[in-house]
């Protein structure tokens, strides 16, 4: 497949006079996300016509927009030299299997150490818009293991984060719920934002700044002490799997933030883990899908819960 080749000008049709400056433009080009593209109108480099505009500009039929994108610039973040389990690398992408206690980018309290430092070591010439989290499209839990897409020009950068916020890229994990889940499969709706009483906790709430969030689960196997669960997300909201399980007075087994760390499988990290995920690649636009199997720890827990831990080892 050819890979994808994008306008840098934009003719305004017909029916889509009177539409905002931000949203037609990012319509039109699937590889910048509307945040992106009003980052560029701010700065000028989004004109009509020659002349600067706003991001909530009425565009007209037939104007002409011209696009002067920013080449990328080099991050300042340290490479460091920590070994990666790679499921797939060319030159746009990385598939990396990330293992648990291991932090998506640099933080407060995680200065080094990330996948964002390896990712770097690995391969110095990737550049990125975003010198503090280089090439992370996504992100997961510092104790949640599996697979993260990481891009390795500012141009694929875009292009994924574009699927994410479109809901193009369909992720799916495995959990370990406390409890029997008697529903076969279900969908639970629940707004999420900060806890009122804990920043560092999201929580289901009904008001302020409330975020959809929607996660579909099917259970896989279950016994009177634990649940197996298949899960869906279709948005992705922080820590979303882990709170709506909590909800559901299910938590995942070994969260000690919505659930409680004591268990008696030998666990000491939650068991969430990031088991497939199927998108478009970001140069050509070809169908990706890639699988990986939970690690040790978690097959070992599974095997303590009574269940077959062989049947994701394929």
């Amino acid at each position: 497949m050819e890979p994808l080749n994008f306008p840098t000008e934009l003719i305004v049709p017909a029916e889509a006079h009177g539409a905002r400056l931000d949203k037609f433009v990012s319509a039109q080009r699937s590889d910048l996300s509307r945040a992106f593209v009003q980052t560029l109108i701010g700065a000028g480099h989004i004109q009509v016509g020659g002349a600067a505009r706003k991001p909530n500009y009425a565009v007209k039929t037939g104007e002409s927009i011209v696009l002067n994108i920013p080449p990328p610039t080099k991050t300042a973040l340290a490479a460091e030299d920590i070994a990666l389990d790679l499921l797939y690398e060319d030159d746009a992408l990385l598939v990396v299997n990330k293992p648990a206690g291991m932090v998506a980018h640099p933080a407060v309290g995680h200065p080094s150490g990330t996948l964002a430092n390896a990712v770097l070591e690995h391969a110095p010439e990737m550049v990125t818009g975003n010198a503090e989290r280089p090439g992370i499209a996504h992100r997961l839990d510092r104790d949640t293991s599996g697979i993260m897409l990481v891009a390795k020009t500012d141009a694929a950068l875009r292009a994924l984060q574009a699927q994410f916020a479109a809901r193009r890229v369909h992720k799916t994990y495995l959990a370990l719920a406390h409890g029997d889940v008697r529903t076969p499969e279900g969908k639970i709706d629940a707004p999420l934002g900060r806890d009122p009483h804990d920043r560092k906790k999201m929580a289901i709430v009904t008001c302020g700044r409330a975020r959809d969030a929607i996660t579909i689960f099917r259970v896989l196997a279950r016994n009177a002490k634990y649940s197996l669960l298949q899960i869906e997300p279709e948005t992705g909201r922080t820590h979303q799997i882990r709170v709506h399980l909590a909800f559901l007075k299910h938590p995942v087994v070994a969260d000690a933030v919505y659930g409680k760390r004591k268990n008696d499988l030998g666990l000491t990290r939650q068991f969430l883990h990031a088991w497939r995920i199927a998108f478009a690649h970001p140069v050509t636009g070809e169908a990706c899908a890639f699988q990986v199997a939970p690690p040790a720890d978690l097959q070992n827990a599974l095997r303590q819960a009574g269940f077959d831990a062989e049947q994701f080892l394929v």
